[in-house]
């Protein structure tokens, strides 16, 4: 039960990427809230080079942090469920009606055609009633209230539910699933089975089901963050398996990369693009190939990390609990400067570095604030400040 540093600073570092992409995200010709009037395809490339992998990372790394907690609430003899969907489901909520809406004002600001002329007071009125605000095609609407990046936590909350139900009503077959895993992803099987299976998933599933991470009927990524989750809480403390991953890492970053390559080569710089698609047997080996970048990035991410399991440091306790909270922000912060940005007319490259700048020392601010409110803590995922104990030695009364 010794605390992985490792795992943290991959977390920290998983969700530092979250910065870049949603950043990154303002550029593309890809839909999203705001749009740069300087958006195109020159970017996207570069995009690719997390998209398969970065949120099936962090759930792995939320499955790890699970059987932490649940090991550290089984000894104390605490309850497990209540005090982790408090943790999760009120930082959701809160996100929802207070952090998320300007991101969806913004977003009227910029689609609705003529402008949204509403004050954000009005704007809120609506927001609370729910329904759809503007529809920019059919089946393409902006509904609210939403939880737009967060929809990471309502996942989570979701498959730490799946999980608890498994523990209480299967809990004699979970050992035998943690052996048998181990059994498999040892040596070079940490690098195949989960590839065989994420492969399986985007083979079947990805053309049927759109991501859309609203939960329901999301299945293609649910068979695919569902099983990486569980995979990182039965796997948690399995030393073969870390250090497994940890002999593989050079063989697994070069099979990631070869991955990333093949989908960039084909996608950007063989001609090929949704009006014109590649022939179907080439859709199908570029699935696999989505599946080898996807879960080879992360083994080699755990790979290279491992060696700083014991690694502690006063950089590391600052930033593990600023995460959550620097998470919680960014993608407002993002949205609100980039659309007030335009005004400035700066040049897209410069423009973007002050936006990667601006938004981690605003989201820093902000968990700086935030850390100091007793109150505010619970709604970014921090624990209430601990009471002082009444001195001893003074008389009661």
């Amino acid at each position: 039960m010794q605390r992985r540093h490792d795992i943290d600073w991959v977390r920290i570092l998983a969700f530092g990427l979250l910065v870049f992409y949603h950043v990154g995200m303002y550029y593309v010709s890809w839909d999203w809230h705001v749009k740069s009037p300087s958006a195109g395809t020159a970017l996207e490339p570069l995009m690719l080079l997390t998209s398969p992998w970065r949120m099936s990372l962090l759930f792995v790394v939320s499955g790890v942090a699970t059987a932490f907690l649940l090991g550290k609430a089984q000894r104390g003899g605490e309850r497990f469920l209540g005090p982790r969907s408090r943790r999760l489901l009120l930082p959701l909520l809160f996100g929802m009606f207070v952090v998320v809406p300007p991101q969806v004002y913004y977003e009227l600001v910029e689609k609705v055609p003529g402008g949204y002329h509403l004050g954000y007071a009005a704007f809120m009125g609506i927001y609370l009633r729910g329904g759809d605000f503007y529809c920019v095609a059919p089946g393409d609407c902006i509904d609210t209230p939403t939880w737009n990046h967060l929809w990471f936590l309502a996942y989570l909350w979701a498959y730490t539910v799946v999980l608890w139900l498994l523990l209480k009503f299967a809990s004699k077959a979970v050992p035998a699933v943690r052996g048998w895993l181990e059994r498999r992803l040892s040596g070079f099987g940490a690098l195949v089975w989960p590839v065989a299976w994420l492969a399986l998933a985007r083979l079947l599933l990805v053309e049927r089901f759109e991501s859309t991470h609203d939960l329901a009927g999301d299945w293609y990524n649910h068979a695919q963050y569902l099983p990486m989750f569980l995979l990182g809480y039965l796997l948690a403390f399995s030393t073969g398996f870390w250090e497994a991953l940890q002999r593989q890492r050079w063989f697994a970053l070069g099979a990631a990369f070869a991955g990333y390559a093949a989908i960039v080569g084909v996608w950007y710089f063989a001609g090929y693009n949704d009006d014109a698609p590649p022939p179907q047997a080439m859709r199908l080996a570029l699935r696999v190939a989505w599946a080898v970048d996807q879960w080879c990035a992360i083994a080699a991410a755990f790979g290279f990390a491992y060696r700083f399991r014991n690694a502690d440091s006063a950089a590391l306790r600052y930033l593990v609990p600023a995460v959550f909270p620097v998470y919680i922000l960014h993608q407002t912060v993002i949205v609100a400067l980039a659309h007030n940005a335009r005004l400035l007319a700066l040049p897209p490259l410069l423009e973007g570095l002050l936006l990667v700048l601006l938004t981690f020392a605003a989201c820093f601010g902000g968990y700086e604030l935030i850390r100091r409110i007793d109150w505010l803590r619970p709604c970014f995922g921090l624990k209430r400040k601990a009471k002082p104990l009444a001195d001893a030695r003074q008389p009661a009364g």
